[in-house]
């Protein structure tokens, strides 16, 4: 902020009964652009002893302005003119050319008590001599008294600014020029100089704190970091890729050449999900239209689809089908395009690369791409792999694995829960379930029960289970829920599906207000002990520290009484806000 102190008036011969002329410090700050919001306090009493300006200069810097016009207060109230000066960055005495006994009584009586009371501060004084002179230059013999009656001199006010220290000014009227440019520039330059004083004062005051080894005040801790859980990326096109890749266990589909020299498994439900021609040709649903019909009538001079024995290896001995594939061309790349479709049906670019060094031939590579094409009902006219590409993951979209989830449609399991009984498909629950994988493959009584009781779960946590491992996604419905979903998780050992759940879990805890959280019926502590009890040591963790962040809410709730002597511990110990700031 700036403080300014003016004493002096600008009108000749003292007050009078006149109305108020207009003043220098109210000419300016009327009319500068520099000053916004100024305010006037009203003067005490009918003679004004003490004018307040308050306003804002330079944008938003404070700015008061002290108008005193009569030097009387100096012989009355010695310690608030003193106070006035010595609190003020810049001084302004004001004196009329034509009021010589004001100007004498300013140099003779009040000039030394402004000198004492400016002895010890180094302030900026401005002498402004205003008005006009009406007389002639006044006698200069020492002897005469008529100079008392006349003007004061330019030479006089120089003097008197010497004597103080200051800058002389003579204001001719109260106009743009005399008062915004002549005094108004001058001021503001010494308003400026005391501003840039005061930063750099408060600059070295700060570096001289910082450096003080002083005792620093108490600073309040952070709490602590919540533990930060990342969902793992999906697996499901590998997993899809690895019954292949490990044997192809559970396939009830064999492809066979003409000449019967080699065998390659496969698995109904993945290549009905992949495209809507496998449905048709295993007789899964039937012709519905013209284009369906003449699909089949295309597949039928592909493959020739035939009941046969066991595939060799198979210690279930189920019935498997056999479909002979009549291009032997195609049949040689028949490996890499079950890949291709087990992957997804995605990496186009992949496949004409596999099939092309493979073959050393480009038009039968050509022919055997225009197969895989027709197979995956994809349009002829889609011919670059971008095309074919966007293509099939828009049909796979409308074709999942999710068609067949909870359908008895090509079904060769059925789980009882809870006396309900839901079918299922082996491959994709041993492709998805290593436990599952297990059961089925191993010397267990599911591997040759078609009808597996689960319990344990309920059944519409298992469902949802079930769903996770058709599509690799869930949806949980609460909190309870996906706790439910997290231990079935954890029993069948899909552990991204744990994580899943855990990150579920702690984004709706985190959405949860304050207020709701505290009458919330949902017990936190039971959440915990069973993430302990299962294993999920990230959601443990985080609800530890969630339970310490939010310690006044939950330790007025009679389950923060259930924690055990460690989780106790450990929530005191990382308690916020902490004992030392309460």
């Amino acid at each position: 902020s700036v403080t300014i102190a003016a004493f002096g008036t600008e009108r000749d011969g003292g007050f009078s009964a006149d109305p108020p002329a207009p003043t220098l410090f109210r000419t300016y700050l009327a009319r500068s652009a520099l000053v916004s919001h100024l305010d006037r306090s009203p003067p005490a009493g009918p003679v004004p002893a003490l004018t307040e300006y308050r306003a804002r200069i330079f944008g938003n810097v404070p700015l008061v302005v002290h108008d005193c016009p009569g030097w009387d207060m100096f012989d009355s109230d010695w310690y608030t003119s003193c106070r006035l000066l010595g609190g003020a960055d810049v001084v302004v005495i004001k004196y009329s050319v034509n009021d010589k006994a004001s100007f004498q009584g300013l140099r003779d009586s009040y000039l030394p008590m402004v000198q004492q009371a400016l002895t010890h501060c180094s302030i900026p004084v401005i002498i402004s001599a205003l008005g006009a002179r009406k007389n002639a230059v006044p006698c200069t013999c020492p002897l005469c008294t008529s100079d008392r009656r006349g003007c004061v001199t330019t030479s006089e006010g120089v003097q008197l600014a010497k004597e103080l220290g200051g800058t002389y000014l003579e204001l001719q009227t109260l106009n743009d020029f005399y008062v915004q440019k002549c005094f108004g520039g001058v001021l503001e330059y010494f308003m400026i100089q005391s501003l840039n004083q005061k930063s750099s004062e408060k600059m070295k005051k700060r570096k001289k704190i910082q450096k003080c080894p002083g005792v620093q005040p108490p600073q309040l801790e952070q709490p602590g970091k919540m533990p930060i859980l990342l969902p793992e990326p999906s697996r499901f096109a590998a997993d899809l890729r690895g019954l292949l890749l490990g044997g192809c266990p559970c396939s009830d589909v064999a492809f066979l050449p003409e000449d019967l020299s080699m065998v390659v498994p496969a698995h109904r439900v993945i290549l009905c999900s992949a495209s809507p021609l496998f449905t048709l040709l295993f007789g899964v649903r039937s012709p519905q239209d013209p284009t369906e019909e003449a699909m089949v009538r295309a597949a039928g001079r592909l493959f020739m689809v035939q009941p046969g024995d066991a595939i060799p290896g198979d210690h279930r001995q189920l019935p498997s089908t056999r479909v002979v594939v009549k291009d032997p061309i195609f049949c040689s790349c028949l490996t890499d395009i079950l890949h291709f479709i087990y992957s997804g049906a995605f990496q186009w670019e992949q496949l004409e690369e596999d099939i092309k060094e493979k073959l050393k031939d480009l038009e039968k590579a050509e022919h055997v791409l225009e197969k895989v094409k027709c197979i995956l009902n994809t349009p002829g006219k889609l011919s670059t792999a971008k095309d074919c590409r966007s293509h099939q993951r828009k049909r796979v979209c409308n074709t999942p694995l999710r068609l067949f989830f909870n359908t008895p449609v090509l079904a060769d399991v059925i789980f009882k829960v809870q006396g309900a009984t839901v079918p299922a498909h082996r491959a994709v629950l041993v492709a998805r379930c290593e436990v599952m994988a297990a059961m089925f493959n191993g010397n267990y009584l599911e591997a040759n029960s078609v009808l597996v009781p689960v319990y344990g779960v309920s059944k519409d946590t298992f469902l949802s289970f079930l769903e996770y491992l058709y599509t690799d996604s869930c949806c949980p419905a609460s909190i309870l829920q996906a706790m439910s979903l997290l231990i079935c998780a954890e029993m069948y050992q899909v552990v991204r599906l744990q994580h899943v759940c855990e990150l579920y879990i702690i984004t709706q805890l985190q959405r949860m207000p304050t207020r709701e959280l505290a009458s919330t019926s949902l017990s936190i502590v039971s959440l915990l002990k069973k993430a302990k009890f299962h294993n999920s040591d990230c959601l443990s963790t985080w609800l530890l520290h969630f339970i310490a962040t939010n310690y006044l809410i939950f330790s007025q709730k009679p389950e923060f009484q259930d924690l055990s002597g460690e989780d106790r511990a450990v929530v005191e110990r990382h308690r916020w806000p902490p004992k030392i700031n309460l």
